[in-house]
């Protein structure tokens, strides 16, 4: 039978510390989660800003429902989009600078779309050897020759698009890397694809909504605008509700409107979402004192880890990994942590490279200078 070797698939993995498990929260996102019916102080969540059970998100989304009901009933393209979809794709544009925009109902989905929808196999993408894997996903489904370069390496990337002759460029790369905190050099990435006539398509998944002025993203942050980027943001980490969108001149998203298979044939996500992101917007626009909350706790974090026998990668985000190395080692000192009251999780291959298992500490405005001194405690004693 096929289910045996399945099995013993499984069986490996638990061996070498990689089997994956999932945990049922019963109560909303926040600081404050609980899980089997017991109360844990949470540093696991993309929920950077504090909004994903925010009053006024809750009542937007509320309102939404009763204008518009729960579902989209179908795709954008038959009778899905609705006007607040509309209203959001035309704030979201405005919020990053960009002509156009257009809503994906996610991350994921929208880096496959618009990847298969812009290069085929005559073309060629460029990527980040520690790019997200939707990224990874999207440029191997759309049949264009791969070049990967080396983390964050300006040179290998130009030594691999002086290679490169004829057909479309395209740069793929996260703007914040999800498991090591650290930012790409856009401003180098930009003046690559200018010098080789190339397109740069950010994803800034952990980017938007904390990087930037009034949160608008790492574009802002490095005070970039240019034709020849293609920005991509989700909005169910910092906007804290769901969904994603892709901002670029106005030809790029007619096309991706036309060629993208993830957003041609999937139902629309619901409208409601929409009026809520709006309030979430509105938010990121006027609450300054998140971010700068999460800058002060950023600082607090690292000063009192400093010393510790595991090591912070070099990240000034709310993402803040803690090296372990080994699988079992980093499973352990998040169970010890879970069993004073603290839930971070443990971060394995494949995710990471070999060798590299981690805690990915994730910070959020809602956390109080004493939720951080409680970690910072804890992993003090696990490190005795």
């Amino acid at each position: 039978m096929p289910f045996a070797a399945l099995q013993r698939e499984l069986d490996e993995r638990a061996i070498h510390g990689l089997l994956r498990r999932r945990h049922a929260l019963e109560s909303p996102q926040g600081t404050r989660i609980t899980v089997n019916g017991k109360s844990y102080l949470s540093f696991c969540s993309n929920d950077y800003l504090g909004l994903a059970n925010h009053p006024q998100l809750v009542a937007a989304l509320q309102a939404g429902m009763q204008q518009y009901g729960v579902g989209a009933g179908a795709s954008h393209l038959v009778s899905g989009h609705n006007s607040a979809h509309h209203e959001l794709e035309q704030s979201l544009a405005q919020f990053v600078g960009k002509p156009a925009a257009l809503l994906f109902s996610s991350g994921y989905m929208a880096n496959l779309g618009m990847v298969q929808a812009l290069v085929g196999r005559h073309d060629t993408v460029f990527a980040d050897k520690l790019n997200h894997t939707s990224l990874n996903d999207a440029m191997l489904l759309s049949r264009a020759q791969v070049q990967r370069y080396r983390h964050n390496d300006m040179a290998h990337l130009a030594q691999l698009l002086g290679q490169v002759a004829s057909g479309r460029k395209l740069i793929i790369t996260d703007a914040v890397f999800s498991m090591d905190g650290d930012i790409a050099p856009l401003p180098e990435l930009l003046a690559l694809c200018a010098q080789h006539d190339a397109w740069l398509l950010v994803d800034d998944a952990h980017g938007f909504g904390v990087l930037g002025e009034q949160g608008r993203g790492s574009l802002a942050h490095f005070k970039l605008d240019s034709p020849r980027i293609i920005y991509m943001a989700t909005l169910g980490k910092a906007a804290g509700v769901s969904g994603a969108f892709v901002a670029a001149q106005q030809v790029v998203i007619d096309t991706l409107l036309q060629n993208a298979r993830s957003y041609i044939y999937t139902t629309a996500s619901p409208p409601a979402l929409a009026t809520a992101l709006l309030a979430s917007l509105e938010l990121l626009r006027t609450e300054k004192w998140r971010r700068e909350q999460l800058r002060k706790l950023i600082a607090q974090l690292r000063s009192g880890l400093a010393g510790l026998k595991w090591r912070l990668t070099d990240s000034q985000t709310p993402i803040q990994p803690l090296l372990v190395g080994g699988n079992e080692e980093a499973v352990m000192l998040s169970e010890g942590l879970r069993a004073r009251g603290i839930w971070v999780p443990a971060i394995r291959p494949p995710t990471v490279p070999q060798g590299t298992a981690r805690l990915r500490i994730s910070l959020s405005a809602a956390h109080s200078e004493e939720d951080v001194d409680k970690l910072i405690g804890a992993l003090h004693e696990l490190a005795c």
